[in-house]
């Protein structure tokens, strides 16, 4: 492990998550960030962080900060990321990467012409049962993939999640929710050939329900789906000419899964578990990276991330979402 010093920028739910992670795993989590700073020093004290700011730029300014995690909402993600690249640092973004794919190429632009590493916070990604899922695909185990079926629905009201139901937050269950199901389609199969998507909105133009058909050049077909205000299987499959893998609930977390051969035939059940949630594989990928002075990962690479941002935007605009300023 390298000794980098890290900045959390948001002082939300996900930022204590990550950093209970990070610290656990032995991350060096250095300072936070938020626009108020009592509510910065409740979380440093919470967390076990020696410095709180009160501003962002006072945190990117920091000279023993190296990298920063952007844990703010999703419409301030590329002027937060924006303010640490170009202070030098380099940036592990929660997802959604930005708030759509314009926002998402002067990230990337920018962090190459600074030199600085960037990567979208996909941590499902880097979970030990999703590289198991793709080393059993690598192996041949599925055949040639055929498709995908993906959900993420919960149930979460207004006075549950307030921000999911306003438009100047970003909200919907697509950038939220449906982030999940879209990016494991794009790592399987890359950027679908065609989209064809479907929604109800609620009263104040977002996503309420979302779901979306993807098909490829090569025959094959992604089924994603996600909804805030109904609890769903929250479970995954993907199906090839060899065989499939069904993901137990909750796919995206580390979960267990089955892995069955054409005729039905169990191959093999995973039940391997963790510690805490498994944010901080994420956080073990960028020093992984900034140690080796690369400025993005293979496994979640920055045109990725575009590519990502691109489909939900054809996603939205099919399905009539826009935001405030777009």
């Amino acid at each position: 492990m390298t000794q980098l010093n890290w900045g959390v920028l948001g002082a939300g739910g996900i930022a204590k998550t990550f950093v209970a992670d990070c610290k656990a795993a032995g991350i060096n989590m250095a300072a936070v960030a938020s626009r108020s700073l009592d509510k910065a020093q409740e979380f440093a004290a919470d967390a076990g962080i020696d410095v709180a700011y009160g501003s962002y730029e006072q945190l990117v300014e920091d000279p023993n900060i190296h990298i920063v995690y952007v844990a703010t909402l999703h419409p301030m993600h590329a002027e937060h990321a924006l303010l640490a690249i170009n202070a030098g640092k380099h940036v592990l973004i929660e997802k959604p990467f930005t708030l759509n794919a314009r926002e998402a190429e002067q990230v990337a632009e920018a962090a190459r012409a600074n030199g600085v590493f960037a990567m979208e916070a996909m941590w499902t990604r880097f979970l030990p049962s999703m590289l198991r899922i793709e080393q059993i695909i690598a192996d041949g185990g599925l055949g040639q993939l055929r498709a995908l079926q993906a959900d993420h629905s919960q149930y979460l009201p207004y006075t549950r999640a307030p921000r999911l139901h306003e438009p100047e937050l970003g909200g919907g269950a697509l950038l939220d929710l449906g982030v999940y199901p879209v990016s494991f389609a794009n790592r399987l199969f890359g950027k679908p050939e065609s989209i064809s998507a479907r929604a109800k909105l609620t009263d104040k133009g977002v996503d309420e329900i979302v779901s979306a058909i993807f098909t490829y050049s090569d025959g094959a077909e992604a089924i994603v789906q996600s909804n805030f205000m109904a609890l769903g299987s929250n479970k995954a499959t993907v199906i090839g000419s060899e065989g499939r893998i069904e993901i137990d609930t909750v796919w995206y977390n580390q979960t267990s899964f089955s892995h069955y051969n054409s005729q039905g035939a169990l191959v093999e059940r995973y039940e391997t578990k963790i510690e805490g949630r498994g944010m901080h594989f994420q956080a073990l990928e960028v020093e992984q990276c900034v140690a080796a002075n690369k400025l993005q990962s293979d496994r979640m690479s920055l045109d990725e991330s575009i590519q990502i941002m691109q489909v939900m935007d054809e996603i939205r605009a099919q399905v009539g979402v826009q935001y405030p300023g777009e």
